[in-house]
């Protein structure tokens, strides 16, 4: 897979440049929890499934942060919750310095024409009734951003266009598209609102390789070109690194670490990231088999009852008796690298 790369010397600028950037985005203390029932008739409450418990991170404008971890995380709910496609248990998300957990109506409608999302599945996330045409140009008509039949075809066509698509390919169906064709639809519908923000998640996953490389290479043109804002939700870490500015790793609801990207694929200091890094191939054959693999025990605990204290020590492979007694708090240990563990930086 060939990715776009940039030089030292560009990418140093942009760190600097970066570090001047106001936020886009802020989340603090983020909580989904969907609330469990018994009963046919009188439904009570016997438990709560802890999706994302606690979260706290910011995204610049123009940035991109990889969000990374196991199936069962909280990486989805994430994402949804921003653009309030599920509703938050508590918490704060601010976009743009405005508080956005209790809008609704035509204000929660304005905050949304400046948020994209992309979805995991280009085949089950495009109506097969529709156009690809209609499809792409749906968010101009819900935020009404176009005068005329004759405008609202010529901005599809060039939405269509953007993402390296015919636009003579807009009275087509789904059914008619492959899957990086259908993913192209996708973004170029999360674009047509002009966003500051995309939600990206998975946006790859269910693609070849080949095309993996295609989609990801159209991503980052269209961060340049439109000075956007991505949260690349991801389990592919060789991909995240490729495309994102930072990393934060969550372990069952929880964030477990954050850095800049360069600094967690080089030092990690979380145990469960150490894992999950260890666990990516290397090209280089001599290099693989001199590599240790850390293997964790046992299985992801079931959000629904997570473990006491760090809820990862029950498979961390240098938990002490201190671990289950106490949630850890994110703590700098590095300029912007930041870990939820009492032991980090301990060898595993």
């Amino acid at each position: 897979m060939t990715i776009h790369s940039e030089t030292a010397s560009t990418a140093a600028a942009a760190t600097s440049a970066a570090n001047t950037v106001p936020h886009l985005l802020q989340v603090k203390d983020l909580r989904v929890h969907f609330p469990v029932r018994r009963g046919l008739v009188f439904q009570r409450q016997v438990g709560a499934v802890k999706a994302v418990d606690g979260v706290s991170f910011s995204i610049k404008a123009g940035e991109t942060l990889g969000l990374v971890g196991e199936s069962g995380s909280g990486k989805t709910t994430i994402g949804k919750a921003i653009v309030r496609l599920v509703k938050t248990t508590s918490g704060s998300i601010r976009f743009d310095g405005q508080e956005i957990t209790q809008l609704n109506g035509a204000d929660l409608r304005a905050v949304r024409r400046r948020m994209g999302i992309v979805f995991q599945d280009p085949y089950g996330a495009l109506n097969p009734r529709l156009t690809a045409g209609s499809i792409v140009g749906e968010p101009l008509i819900v935020h009404k951003l176009t005068s005329g039949k004759g405008e609202f075809l010529d901005n599809v066509a060039g939405l269509i266009e953007t993402v390296g698509l015919n636009p003579a390919m807009m009275n087509r169906y789904p059914h008619e598209f492959s899957g990086g064709q259908r993913q192209r639809l996708g973004v170029a519908r999360a674009l047509a609102a002009r966003p500051s923000l995309i939600i990206l998640d998975e946006p790859v996953s269910a693609l070849d390789v080949s095309i993996q490389a295609q989609v990801i290479n159209l991503l980052q043109d269209l961060q340049e070109r439109f000075k956007l804002a991505y949260l690349f939700i991801a389990h592919d870490l060789s991909v995240v690194r490729h495309i994102s500015d930072r990393v934060s790793v969550m372990y069952l609801g929880k964030m477990v670490e954050i850095a800049e990207s360069s600094r967690i694929y080089d030092n990690p200091l979380h145990p469960y990231t150490q894992a999950l890094l260890s666990a990516v191939p290397v090209p280089d054959p001599i290099i693989e088999r001199q590599r240790t693999r850390i293997v964790l025990r046992g299985d992801i605990p079931s959000p629904l009852s997570p473990p006491p204290g760090c809820v990862f020590h029950t498979r961390c492979p240098i938990a002490i008796e201190d671990c289950p007694l106490a949630v850890p708090e994110m703590r700098e240990l590095e300029p912007g690298h930041t870990v939820a563990c009492i032991r980090a930086g301990t060898a595993v």
